[in-house]
């Protein structure tokens, strides 16, 4: 898995993952749990992931797009 985004904006997030999901890229969001744990006070930031194998072609739509 490689980090294609980290941020606590929720909204940014779902449209990061609706894009890749568009392109047919599954991803994956980690550290919801413990953002959420912690107060959501952005100390800990969700890490928005792909697989490897998807990792360039994520990274070139989320360019493409501004989001890089």
């Amino acid at each position: 898995m490689r980090v294609v985004a980290t941020s606590n904006n929720m909204i940014r997030l779902s449209f990061l993952t609706a894009l890749l999901a568009d392109a047919g890229i599954e991803a994956v969001l980690l550290d919801g749990h413990t953002s959420v744990l912690e107060g959501s006070a952005g100390a800990i930031q969700r890490r928005l992931t792909v697989s490897t194998d998807d990792f360039p072609r994520a990274e070139r739509l989320l360019r493409d797009a501004g989001e890089w």
